[in-house]
């Protein structure tokens, strides 16, 4: 019996110092869209358990295909193996019911840019997890302060602004608000390394750092498009060769979602108020028409299955 209970005390003070040491076992990601999905490969791919929340049946089913039709497109790069997919695919699981993030160590919230409805999730959030859980925001462009405000953990409250395609890109923006608490900030640092990502510190401000900097570059390449001084297609070639990008400007913003940098240029046109910002008219045209990138398979370029432009 005396062993019995020393092994219990043991197993108990080692909980006792995983959550002083704020380890991270097992995230909830909140909405399954391309970044949601990003996020989640990240994660399980670095051995954790990931629980993803979306709204419906309709949307689990539709975020589940297309996670497995990504891999299976690094599969057939040579990029990813069978069973690296599977052991990923085995860690992420679907809910439709926001109380199954109550067990989890670590949320992340990762849906469209929209401060209401961040600001509702967060509120739900709040209610039903642990006090001890941390809150992330993906946001691009919004105040993690007032989001935090309709909490009552606004010291558990930070911004984790990953870039697409997240599996890909190894940078993050760790994002500070206001009230975040120098541990929260220290658990999401080992939490990024963890999950093999640089974190960038940056102060919390419209735009941050690579939203700010990237959007005046997207919105000119538009103008000038809109302008006919040179095509689609040559504005970006002369930027690849021209500045050595990987992607040129054109398909980049086509990578990100027509809709996403609408939405990050009119945010940052309204809380900066300088015209680098103003969305370029033939930007409003597309997404009006939906014709929002890739993920539509038309935006500024024509796109086939596998993402690839259609010449």
């Amino acid at each position: 019996m005396a062993d019995e209970k020393l092994k219990l005390e043991d197993l108990l003070s080692g909980v006792q110092r995983n959550d002083e040491d704020g380890r991270i076992d097992y995230v909830a990601i909140i909405g399954g869209g391309l970044m949601g999905q990003g996020i989640a490969q990240t994660i399980a791919s670095s051995g954790l358990d990931v629980l993803i929340v979306e709204k419906n049946d309709k949307r689990v089913t539709a975020s589940q295909a297309i996670l497995k039709a990504s891999m299976e497109r690094e599969i057939a790069r040579w990029a990813m193996t069978q069973s690296e997919m599977k052991s990923i695919l085995s860690r992420v699981k679907w809910t439709t019911d926001i109380n199954d993030v109550t067990d989890c160590d670590l949320i992340i919230e990762a849906v469209d840019e929209n401060y209401e409805l961040k600001k509702k999730i967060f509120k739900d959030l709040d209610k039903i997890a642990n006090h001890e859980t941390i809150f992330i925001s993906n946001t691009s462009t919004l105040s993690l302060t007032k989001i935090a405000e309709v909490t009552n953990r606004k010291d558990k409250i930070i911004g984790m602004h990953f870039l697409n395609p997240v599996p890909k890109v190894p940078l993050v923006e760790l994002i500070k608000a206001l009230d975040t608490s120098d541990k929260t900030v220290e658990v999401v640092k080992k939490f990024a390394k963890k999950i093999g990502k640089t974190a960038v510190e940056v102060y919390e401000y419209p735009g941050f750092v690579t939203t700010r900097a990237i959007v005046p570059l997207l919105n000119e390449a538009m103008h000038i498009l809109l302008e006919g001084i040179a095509s689609a297609k040559d504005i970006d070639t002369a930027m690849k060769l021209g500045y050595n990008f990987k992607t040129g400007p054109l398909e980049m913003a086509d990578s990100m979602g027509l809709d996403e940098v609408l939405a990050w240029m009119e945010t940052l046109w309204s809380t900066l108020g300088e015209p680098r910002y103003r969305p370029s008219p033939i930007l409003r045209k597309l997404v009006r028409e939906r014709k929002l990138g890739k993920k539509t398979g038309e935006g500024f370029f024509k796109y086939d299955a596998d993402g690839k432009i259609i010449e």
